[in-house]
């Protein structure tokens, strides 16, 4: 299991397409580090060739390296759940197939019960709102696999680039 710099934390998250989430926690004040990367799938060093075949299982990620004393990991699963749709299965905006799908991994018993919660309350103010259930995974964060280089800060490097990323425009309750 991946351990974090003393005094850090990490969460790694999929909603959609690396680029545009990584785009956005890199911006949060408490935020150390953003890597893109592969999660959830069953082949070891999977490419953006193989995963967007489907042909491995993963899901494309965010590892969010971040200081729990400026920014909390409820605080992170609440802009996670705002940025993008958790209701849709295997799909943000234009971006379709099971690499795209919503997902949390964690890292310890206290990650999980507050991914849980969150996705437990968001669900309410979603379902309040008229949106179907969340499909997000919450599962135990198994080998995180770097993407390529030139996935790493895409929109930083081309700031006209895609993201299909669109929330429902639900806040957390």
């Amino acid at each position: 299991m991946e351990q974090a710099p003393e005094g850090k934390e990490i969460a790694t998250l999929a909603g959609g397409c690396f680029w545009c989430l990584e785009a956005v926690y890199d911006r949060l004040q408490g935020v150390e580090s953003v890597e893109s990367g592969y999660m959830g799938g069953q082949r070891p060093n999977p490419s953006y060739e193989a995963v967007c075949n489907g042909d491995t299982g993963h899901a494309e990620v965010v590892r969010v390296t971040f200081d729990p004393k400026v920014l909390s990991y409820r605080d992170l699963l609440e802009v996670f759940f705002v940025i993008h749709d958790p209701t849709t299965l295997n799909r943000q905006g234009n971006d379709v197939g099971s690499q795209y799908r919503s997902a949390i991994y964690t890292f310890s018993e206290e990650q999980a019960a507050a991914a849980e919660a969150s996705r437990q309350a968001y669900n309410k103010s979603l379902a309040d709102a008229g949106y179907g259930p969340i499909t997000t995974e919450i599962a135990p964060a198994g080998e995180f696999f770097y993407a390529e280089d030139y996935h790493q800060q895409y929109l930083a490097k081309n700031p006209s680039g895609y993201c299909g990323l669109g929330g429902t425009g639900v806040s957390c309750a």
